[in-house]
């Protein structure tokens, strides 16, 4: 029978256990010697020439600069609707979204979350100045522009089209972006375009620098829009300065910036902290975005806040 010796027995544990310690250290140093990689957020915006994009390519440029672990781009879109449908599908991180887009209730189903209402939308009807459209009832068998499919002035102008009795075929609509539409009312191939923007909208503004337009006044449908589809719309004005046109009234909405629900709250605080902490930086790409505050960004209706969201605002008590 063959012996092991007390001392050899010893020496073959201390090898073993050498070499699990060994084995252990290694994989210690490969971890921390394999970087981590960067969380990805890419922020669902819309047209260029429009608010969301200029205000989120500034937001994605402070999230780049002051999270070290985040890599944020911007995603062009139609807007709204197809932010909403971004998000909630896993496509992008955040977004921004009109309120009228949204369910009028989201309780148990929603896979998306506010992070904070940022300001209010704005309904133009852009026509030529010497044109026939004066009034929204002038659209009638007019080749008119409602917005890109997916966006979020497609549901607020097919809306107002319908209270006014301009439904079904009343109008010859067509579905086009902003920079489209403003190219196609440079051109003559349609009368007139609608578009739901914060101010000033940039295409709208450059059309207006270099051809004669006029905005047509929508106040009246404010409240045939709230009775029909809820409490969303105001009237809010805008006046001369912005575009250099005689001032009117129109309808309005608010917009979110929107998170996908499963987004860690840490991760959501900060980007919080950093749209409420940096509003002049994102002020200085568009003025909508100075008009943020924490005590109106929480007011998100259907929407709840973001756990992440609503840890912020409760530590500063807007």
């Amino acid at each position: 029978m063959l012996r092991v010796s007390r001392t050899s027995s010893s020496r073959a544990g201390l090898v073993a256990l050498s070499t699990v310690l060994l084995i252990a250290n290694l994989a210690i140093a490969s971890c921390r010697d394999t970087p981590t990689q960067p969380t990805t957020i890419r922020i669902a915006t819309g047209s260029p020439t429009a608010v969301y994009y200029a205000f989120g390519q500034s937001l994605a440029a402070i999230l780049n600069r002051e999270l070290p672990d985040v890599r944020a781009s911007v995603v062009i879109t139609a807007a709204s609707a197809e932010n909403v449908q971004l998000v909630g599908s896993g496509g992008a991180e955040l977004g921004f979204t009109q309120a009228d887009v949204l369910p009028t209730s989201t309780t148990g189903s929603s896979k998306v979350d506010a992070i904070a209402r940022v300001y209010d939308d704005q309904l133009h009807l852009v026509t030529t100045s010497g044109g026939p459209v004066r009034t929204v009832a002038d659209l009638r068998g007019r080749r008119v522009s409602v917005g890109a499919p997916g966006s979020g002035t497609e549901i607020t102008a097919i809306r107002l089209l319908e209270v006014a009795r301009l439904g079904g075929d009343e109008v010859r609509r067509e579905r086009l972006s902003l920079d489209d539409s403003v190219t196609a009312l440079r051109s003559g191939r349609i009368d007139a375009f609608f578009f739901s923007g914060g101010l000033p909208v940039r295409g709208i503004e450059k059309l207006a620098e270099a051809s004669a337009v006029r905005i047509v006044d929508l106040s009246e449908w404010t409240e045939p829009l709230r009775s029909r589809y809820g409490q969303v719309y105001v009237s809010r004005d805008i006046p001369r300065s912005v575009y250099g046109v005689d001032a009117v009234t129109t309808v309005a909405n608010p917009n979110y910036l929107i998170v996908r629900a499963g987004l860690p709250e840490p991760l959501v605080r900060e980007v919080t902290r950093l749209l409420m902490d940096r509003r002049a930086e994102l002020a200085a790409a568009h003025p909508a975005a100075g008009r943020m505050s924490p005590r109106s960004a929480i007011v998100t209706a259907p929407l709840s806040l973001h756990p992440g969201a609503a840890a912020w605002y409760r530590a500063t008590k807007p």
